[in-house]
C-alpha cells in the first residue's frame, strides 16, 4: 500500500484479534463516513484479523467501483445497506441490503456501488502451515 493511502489510515484502538470482539456496525458505519477517506468514494476499516480470518467493513459511495481483483482466500461479501453489483465468472451479482455472496479462492470479481452502500467483507484462508503443504 503506498504511503499516501497510510497518511489516512486510522488508529486501531481495540484490538482486531482476541478471543472475542463485539462490534455496533452502524455505529462503525457512521465514523467511516465522518473520515477524510470518504470523499474519495469508499472508506473500509479492518474490523477483525485473526491468522486466517479477515472481516472489513466497506462502505461506498454510489457509482464507485471496486477495480477487478481476486484474492487468495475464499470470501463472503454481506450488504449491509445499499445496493452493490459484482461481475464475477461471467456472471453479474445484485445484492441488497441483507445479500449475501460466496467466492471460492482466485475468483476475478469487481464491485460496484448503484447506490450508497456498506458491505462486510470477510477473506479466509488456510493457515500458512496448511497453505505451503502440496
Amino acid at each position: 500500500m503506498s504511503d499516501a493511502s497510510n497518511e489516512h489510515r486510522r488508529p486501531h484502538p481495540q484490538p482486531m484479534a482476541a478471543p472475542y470482539l463485539e462490534f455496533d456496525i452502524a455505529r462503525e458505519l457512521e465514523q467511516l463516513q465522518r473520515e477524510p477517506g470518504w470523499q474519495s468514494g469508499q472508506n473500509a476499516k479492518t474490523l477483525v484479523k485473526y491468522d486466517g480470518l479477515r472481516v472489513v467493513l466497506l462502505a461506498l459511495q454510489a457509482r464507485s467501483r471496486i477495480p477487478e481483483h481476486r484474492t487468495e482466500g475464499q470470501i463472503s461479501i454481506q450488504a449491509i445497506t445499499g445496493h452493490i453489483r459484482i461481475h464475477a465468472q461471467g456472471r453479474s451479482f445484485e445484492l441488497r441490503s441483507g445479500g449475501l455472496l460466496a467466492l471460492d479462492r482466485g475468483l476475478s470479481h469487481d464491485v460496484e456501488a448503484i447506490e450508497e452502500s456498506a458491505l462486510l467483507l470477510t477473506l479466509a484462508w488456510p493457515r500458512e502451515q496448511e497453505r505451503s503443504v502440496p
